[in-house]
Order: structure tokens, then C-alpha cells, then sequence
């Protein structure tokens, strides 16, 4: 039945945006209405209104949850994958409607962008494929048949009535996605080395023939193509410690040797970052390098861990059980899947805000859950994304992976299949160590332990008939059937794995009613925690010295780890029948086959074999058998108050250690660069053989060439930095009053960081509304029910507004231009004094490393501020007893000057007062 008429129909319910004092809500009817926040609470459960980003208008309004009609969920379904700012300015301005300058013109900005959605729908579906359009409206009316609010006014703009939209299978998305080819192993890539000459051949034709002369960076682009010589002995690559100063172009620096290495050697070169905002920063950078999009697309490849994908056959279960309330969710994760470039939802183009609105487990939850995937028995195996992208990289020049993702898969013997790329460049290099520290460390906990129990048997109880999960049998079955020892190894495997924590496990040792070898010793590593604490009513996470033990505790680890040996034996016999198979039925198995068998068997080794063997170690040291090389700790994990994990843990004194053995000495040029390799102590030496030693150089045979070039700025004439001397840092009034004036004398574009969420929390109560009525938006990380880097985004975008957070916005911000001009930090950011920092405080020179790991701090925060050579800033630090050794984490020239808040506030006015005439 061919389609009605499309009509475009405004649902009849007002519109409601809030602000910190107040909100407005627009009527169908025009009128306005100025209401309180506590009448706008009442008023948004009354209603059901029309809102931008349900979650943060409910937190402003100190509401769990209310019903609405979210115009992100319509901007979601007419343009999936793609971004806009999750507010109403930001839906304004994508949708090229005037900036409101007040709540009034936020409200009339929302139900406009409403209609010009609908009429956009309207035609682009008109204009589609019969296929497409089909595709559209039966997602529709599915969403609409299960109540989603905008169901009506979508189906009116698609012309549907009644049952016409109906469809079936509208939201069988794989049916629609193409399959990805399989090609012939590559061949091993060449040794050819790059010269300096071509390096900064390359990086000219980069920037072409009109580009600024940027002598730093062609010296920089020189010095890093000495990764790109030939190695001359096995487990000696070359190494280039880079320090590239702000604005010295290190990314295109270092593309230009590493696009040519790729060309000459037919090989991918690995670009590693630690922030999702330098991957996207790559990403348009690389489109100088292959500005036709065909050619990039088939060159560059970004590459990310399983968990970050959209699974094919996770979606299809939840669409199986479909109940009427995800029916909404599905239908626009159906709309993502079938327009997304390539699956990723952690800073692809998965807009982070869909997340807030649908929830992670209607989201984030459709990915792969750490080593679930069945490979080849997956019916959407030949169009998983990650299969795809595996293959991509295979194939590239140039592949943008992450930290976590390489030193991962490097110390479990290479990538996804098997492969490693002989030449690295890790950027964002001042995270190498923090990055090592997780990759290498292990965590005996109730969490652990539990999943890992889940990831063996499958669901237990009632969540069997709720979770997607599939339990080691599902994902072997068909396959162990060819060995009776695989049979029999697997069935032993499954019955070891009861002795890990059941459902429950939390609540049992909270009333004593541990069952089990590891609950067991988990009720008794709790005891000690609680026995040991110095505060053990303190609402925060709690820890405590592994020696000397508990009565119980020696006896109890004992037992768990023969019992984690009992379990261990019959995975290893399950491991290697399976892998025998591949010699044995060589000449039966078909490639998909004896690429499953492969994958299992890597699952099994990753997933289960590596962490048992780190526990049975982090068990024997319980027993006396110490180990030198590592810091054990016992925890309680507690989150306002409530325990939430219990355990032990155990991280490398040195994880650089471990980094360099597995990761470096591999591999035959490795690039290390950041802005901020090097400490500020003032003796050059000394700052190069702490950027070894926090790299993991110090560690190698072969010394690394160690290369410097200067930032570009004037930062003695583009910044200022300030000691605010009478503001008392354990006063929150007077910490709070200090942020107020000095985000008002820049007039917005200031970032405060904070060395703790509550004093983040106490700061944003006390100056949000004076803000606001300044004119000044404030955002806030643990505050705002956004991700992090949304609230980036929106700080990014609009000029006048200010950003509370911590330290995952300190490291991850990059905000060029007015936009961050100001940085206020509540106090010294020295290191956090638990257990791992006091072992390593011990061997890494007592208090002259928690020096250098606040320079390194303070060194990040401050190039925040200058990003462009038109760009001016002030940074303050509200701290008196700010040392002033610590000086050396601002350049050369910039000296420190200390002031009280008064003064403070008038040099920061009158530096960052925009120019006149």
C-alpha cells in the first residue's frame, strides 16, 4: 500500500527548558509561563513535556526520572550518526536557526527545531530508495506501537496511517549490511628504511605550497624517521623520545615518516593515543594525507578493543526479546547500525549523549562483553564490524588504535589475530606509564572473579532469562563434540567453575554467609580491610597492607588456589584438544572453522588462563612467597558508603618493566612522543633520565635517541600564571566566592579542576546560579548526567561557558581559541598517598618523585590554555603553599606570581578583556 500524504504534527505538549534559578516552559498554545525549579519539577511530572537531554534537565531539576519527549531522540532518528551539542543552543545551531540569547527563545529554538526535523524526515524519505523508505517507516511504527512519544508526528511525516507502515523485519538491520571480503595473508612488510630528507619531503607535500614555514616541525619529522631505520639486532628497536612544545604540528610531524614507511614497506605503521579527542583529532588531520575519501577510507583504519563495537547477534537477541519498552531504543540503535561508518560507539559516530537518554544497557550493552564473541558461529560473522575492521588494518597504511588496546593485546601475544605491527608511535607518550599500570596489573576481586564465573557457565538464576550472555558451552558445543577429551575437559572446566563467587556473593559476606573457597576468602580479606582501616565509616574506598594477614586469610588463599588450579587444568586441556584439532582435521576444517577454533582458544588463554595464573601468584604472597617486583593491597570498594567490590590487588612497582619487555623490545621502531615527556626540575639530565624512566627506555639495551623541539608560543606574552595567597583551600566558601569571581572577570571560558568530586560538587551548588545570571552556562563532570566529553564538546562550543571536573578533563581537553582562557586549580595536584604510591615513592626517589609527578600535573594543565599561536590565557592556582620547586612545569620565562584574590581577579580581567577598537 503506497504511502498517504506526509503531515507535519507538533505534538500537543509544551516545551520545558530549565536554568539555574529558574525555567520557562512554552505552551501549545504560544504562551509563556516563568516557573520556579522546585514548580518546574512539579510541573515537568505533570506534563509531560518537550525537553533537549531528559537526564541533565532532570538532575537540574532533582528529579530521578520523569516522562518526556526528548528532541534528541527525533534529531537521533532523522539524522543517525551524526553529532550535535545536546543542548538547545547546540540544536539551534545544527539545525541553522538563530543563537537564543534566553530561556524564552531556548523554548521557541526547541519546538522550531521539532518541526524542521519532521519536514526533514518527510522529504529525505521521500527521496530514498523504496527499500530504504520501507526500512524507515516499519522502524517507526515499531517504535510508535510500543508508545514512543514522537511516534505520532514521525508516522504523520512518513505518511503512514494505521497498519500501512507495518513491516516486517524493519529492524532485521544485519539483513542490509554488506559483508566484508577476505584476501590472502599479507606478506611480511619490508625493512626500507625513510631518511630525513623524505620525512620532510612528505610532511611539505602534507601542508602544501601556501603553508606557514614551520621550522620545528620539519626538525621534529626528521628526528622521528630514525624509528623508520632498519633495526640491527634482535630485541634493540630504535626508540625516539620526542618532546614536541605545544604548537609545534607533532601529529602531522610524525605522519609524514610513518606514511612513508607504510608506502615503502607495504606495511601498517600503529599510531597509539590515550584520548578519544586526539583519535578524532587524527582522523581529520589524516584527510591531508588522503584527501579523496575512497583512498582514506581504504588507508586508514581506526582500531579499538571488541568492547567497543556494536554486536550483530547481541542486537539481534535483544530484538528476539523485545519487550514494548526497549522497542524505542531498538528502533534508533537500528537507525545507527545502518548508517554508522564503522560500529564504534566510543568516539566514533555514536553521539556519547544517546547513551544519557537510552541507557548503557540498551547501548553500550549491545558490545561485546570481554571475549563473549563466537566467531565463525555467529551468523553475522561475515558482517561484524570488528571482523571488519580487523581485516581493514591488515591492509592500511596507517592504523589509529589506543593504549590500552596495544599493550593489551601485545602482552597476550598480539592482536586479534595473531599479528603485531613492527613499528609503533605512541603519542599522548605521558601516559605510557599510567597506561602500563593498568594493562599489567591484576585484580583478585568478588567482581573479577564473579564475571569470570559468568563468562564460563553462562547466567545463573534469574538473570538466565534476562542476559544475552553465552556461557563457555554455548560458544564450544559444536565443537568439542569432535573429542571426547574436549568433552570431558570442558564438563570439568564448568563444575571447577562453581567455586568462584555465585549470585549473591556481595550479600552473603555482608550477613557472614560466605559459600565457597573464594567467598571465603573474600569475607575474609573484608574483614581485615575493615579491621585495619583508619576510618572504616569513611563513605570512600578503603585499603590495608596485605601483611601481616588475618587469622584464616593464609589458610583461605591456600584453599582458593587450588581450587582456581582445579579450574585451570581442564581449560589448559580444553585449549590444547582444541588446538590439536587443527592438525588432526587439517585437511576437513574450513577456513571459518579453523578460524573459530583459533579465536576460542585465544579467548580461553586471555580470558581465563592469564588471570587465574596472576591470582595463584597474588595467593602464594599471601602465603609468604614475596615478590619484590610488585605492591599487593587489600580493598573494600565503596561508593557513597555502600560496599560495592571487595579484593586484592597487585601492580607492578615499575609496569614499565613489563612494557618494555613485551611491547618495545618486540618491535623494530617504536616513536614515544608527547608535549610533556621531560620533568621541570631545571637539570636537563636528569629531566631526560626521568622521561626514560617513566617510558620505559631506561629499560632496553640500546639507548634511545632522545629529540626536542621547542613550542612555537610566546608564552611569556600569551599567558599569566597566578598564586592566590589568602584564600584558605579547606574553606569551601572561600574556594567557591575565588571560582565565582575569577570565571566572571574572564567572562567565561574558564576551567576549574579539582583534586577531589566533592569538593567539584560543594563549588558548583554554591556558584552555579551567580553564573548563570551572568550569563555564564557552567557544566559540570559528576554533576551533570553527561559523559565527559560531551560536556568538552558543549565547553568547546560555546564561548561564554565555564567546566568543573577532575582529572579526566584536565588530560583530555583540547579546546583551542577563547572558548578556555582561564584555568583555576582548587590546590596542588600532589599525588594521592595510598599503597601503590608509597611503594613507589620508595623506589623512585622518595619525595623528589612526587615532585615530579605534580610538575608533570601542573605542566599538563597549564597547555591546556594556548593551543594557537592567537591564543591567550591565565592559569591560578588557589593554594598557598604552592613550593617553588614546582615552578619548572611552566616554560621558560613564565614566572609564578603570587597575589591575593583582589588583585588576582583584576590581572585576570585585564589580560583576558578582549580588544578593542
Amino acid at each position: 500500500m503506497p504511502p498517504d500524504a506526509p503531515r507535519i504534527l507538533l505534538p500537543h505538549a509544551p516545551v520545558l527548558v530549565t536554568g539555574a534559578r529558574g525555567a520557562v516552559a512554552l505552551e501549545p498554545d504560544g504562551e509563556f509561563r516563568r516557573l520556579s525549579l522546585a514548580q518546574a519539577a512539579r510541573y515537568a511530572r505533570n506534563e509531560s513535556p518537550m525537553v533537549c537531554h531528559g537526564p541533565a534537565v532532570a538532575a537540574r531539576l532533582g528529579l530521578d526520572d520523569f516522562i518526556r519527549l526528548d528532541v534528541l531522540e527525533l534529531f537521533a532518528f532523522v539524522r543517525p550518526a551524526r553529532f550535535c551539542l545536546p543542548t538547545p543552543r547546540g540544536l539551534a545551531e545544527i539545525m541553522g536557526l538563530p543563537r537564543p540569547a534566553d530561556l524564552e527563545d531556548e523554548a521557541e529554538a526547541l519546538m522550531t527545531a521539532s518541526r524542521r526535523l519532521l519536514e526533514e524526515l518527510a522529504r529525505n524519505t521521500a527521496a530514498d530508495t523504496a527499500a530504504r523508505a520501507v526500512d524507515t517507516r516499519g522502524l517507526a511504527w515499531m517504535m510508535a506501537r510500543a508508545g514512543w512519544g514522537w511516534g505520532s508526528p514521525v508516522l504523520a511525516a512518513l505518511g503512514v496511517q494505521g497498519d500501512s507502515g507495518r513491516g516486517g523485519g524493519a529492524a532485521r538491520v544485519w539483513e542490509r549490511l554488506p559483508e566484508w571480503n577476505e584476501f590472502a595473508p599479507e606478506p611480511p612488510g619490508g625493512s626500507l628504511p625513510v631518511d630525513p630528507a623524505e620525512a620532510r619531503a612528505r610532511l611539505a607535500s602534507m601542508l602544501g605550497s601556501g603553508a606557514e614555514q614551520r621550522p620545528a616541525q620539519a626538525d621534529y619529522a626528521s628526528a622521528v624517521s630514525f624509528a623508520f631505520l632498519p633495526r640491527e639486532r634482535e630485541d634493540e628497536p630504535r626508540l625516539v623520545l620526542a618532546e614536541a612544545g605545544t604548537g609545534t604540528g607533532k601529529t602531522l610531524g610524525y605522519i609524514a615518516p610513518a606514511s612513508v614507511w607504510a608506502e615503502k614497506n607495504a606495511a601498517p605503521v600503529w599510531i597509539s593515543t590515550h584520548t578519544r579527542n586526539l583519535q578524532r583529532q587524527l582522523d581529520g588531520e589524516l584527510d591531508r594525507l588522503f584527501p579523496l575519501p575512497h583512498d582514506k577510507a581504504r588507508k586508514v583504519v581506526i582500531r579499538k578493543g571488541r568492547e567497543n563495537y556494536v554486536c550483530l547477534l547481541n542486537f539481534e537477541e535483544q530484538l528476539t526479546r523485545n519487550r514494548n519498552q526497549d522497542a524505542p531504543a531498538l528502533g534508533l540503535m537500528a537507525r545507527w547500525v545502518l548508517a554508522t561508518r564503522d560500529g564504534d560507539m566510543v568516539g566514533g559516530d555514536f553521539p556519547g549523549w544517546l547513551v544519557d537518554l537510552l541507557g548503557r544497557a540498551r547501548t553500550m550493552g549491545l558490545a561485546d562483553r570481554r571475549g563473549e564473541c563466537v566467531f565463525s558461529a555467529c551468523f553475522h560473522y561475515r558482517k561484524c564490524f570488528i571482523e571488519r575492521a580487523v581485516r581493514r588494518a591488515r591492509r592500511a597504511d596507517i592504523v589509529v588504535a589506543n593504549h590500552a588496546l596495544v599493550m593489551v593485546q601485545a602482552a597476550l601475544g598480539g592482536l586479534d589475530d595473531g599479528i603485531m605491527p613492527t613499528r609503533t608511535i605512541f603519542d599522548e607518550g605521558h601516559h605510557v606509564f599510567d597506561a602500563a599500570d593498568a594493562a599489567f596489573s591484576a585484580h583478585l576481586t568478588g567482581l573479577e572473579a564473579a564475571e569470570l564465573r559468568r563468562w564460563l557457565l553462562g547466567p545463573e538464576g534469574d538473570a538466565a532469562t534476562r542476559s544475552r550472555a553465552r556461557g563457555l558451552h554455548r560458544r564450544a558445543e559444536d565443537l568439542v563434540g569432535h573429542s571426547e577429551d574436549c568433552v570431558q575437559a570442558l564438563d570439568n572446566a564448568l563444575a571447577a567453575a562453581r567455586a568462584l563467587p555465585g549470585p549473591g556473593w556481595l550479600m552473603r559476606l555482608g550477613e557472614g554467609a560466605a559459600h565457597g573457597p573464594s567467598e571465603t576468602f573474600l569475607a575474609l580479606v573484608r574483614q581485615q580491610v575493615y579491621a585495619r582501616s583508619a576510618d572504616s565509616s569513611s563513605p570512600f574506598s578503603l585499603e590495608t597492607d596485605t601483611q601481616p594477614p588475618v587469622p584464616g586469610l593464609p589458610e583461605a588463599a591456600a584453599d582458593l588456589a587450588q581450587a582456581l588450579g582445579r579450574l585451570a587444568i581442564p581449560l589448559q586441556t580444553l585449549m590444547k584438544s582444541l588446538a590439536g584439532l587443527l592438525d588432526d582435521e587439517a585437511t576437513e576444517l574450513d577456513s571459518a572453522t579453523r578460524s573459530r577454533i583459533e579465536g576460542i582458544c585465544r579467548s580461553i588463554e586471555r580470558r581465563a588462563l592469564a588471570p587465574l595464573a596472576g591470582w595463584k601468584g597474588m595467593l602464594d604472597a599471601l602465603g609468604g612467597t614475596s615478590d619484590d617486583r610488585f605492591v599487593d593491597w587489600l580493598s573494600v570498594e565503596r561508593i557513597d558508603g555502600r560496599d560495592m567490590d571487595v579484593g586484592m590487588h597487585r601492580h607492578w612497582i615499575d609496569p614499565t618493566i613489563p612494557f618494555a619487555k613485551a611491547v618495545v623490545e618486540p618491535s623494530h621502531g617504536v616513536v614515544i612522543t608527547s608535549a610533556t615527556l621531560r620533568d621541570g626540575s631545571g637539570d636537563v639530565d636528569a629531566d631526560w633520565r626521568a622521561a626514560e624512566r617513566r617510558t620505559g627506555a631506561a629499560h632496553l639495551a640500546a639507548a634511545p635517541l632522545r629529540a626536542a623541539v621547542a613550542s612555537p608560543f610566546d608564552y611569556p606574552a600569551q599567558t599569566r600564571v597566578l598564586i592566590v595567597t589568602d584564600v584558605r583551600k579547606d574553606d569551601m566558601d572561600q574556594v567557591a566566592a575565588a571560582y565565582r569571581e575569577l570565571f566572571l572577570a574572564s567572562g567565561g571560558g574558564g576551567l576549574g579542576l579539582f583534586t577531589a568530586i566533592s569538593r567539584l560538587r560543594a563549588v558548583h551548588k554554591r556558584i552555579n546560579a551567580p553564573l548563570e545570571d551572568a550569563g555564564l552556562p557552567l557544566l559540570a563532570q559528576h554533576v551533570d548526567n553527561m559523559d565527559t566529553s560531551t560536556l568538552v564538546d558543549i565547553f568547546r562550543a560555546e564561548e561564554e561557558s565555564c567546566l568543573l571536573g577532575t582529572d579526566a578533563v584536565r588530560d583530555g581537553v583540547d579546546v583551542p581559541g577563547r572558548s578556555l582562557r582561564l584555568i583555576v586549580f582548587d590546590r596542588v595536584p600532589w599525588p594521592r598517598p595510598d599503597i601503590l604510591h608509597k611503594a613507589r615513592r620508595a623506589q623512585f626517589g622518595g619525595k623528589a618523585h612526587d615532585d615530579m609527578i605534580t610538575r608533570l600535573r601542573l605542566k599538563q594543565a597549564f597547555g591546556r590554555l594556548v593551543r594557537r599561536a592567537s591564543d591567550h590565557g591565565v592559569f591560578v592556582l588557589l593554594d598557598p603553599m604552592m613550593p617553588s620547586r614546582l615552578f619548572g612545569a611552566f616554560p621558560e620565562g613564565v614566572t609564578p606570581v603570587k597575589v591575593g584574590l583582589a588583585e588576582a581577579v583584576r590581572l585576570t580581567s585585564e589580560f583576558l578583556a578582549p580588544p578593542t577598537g
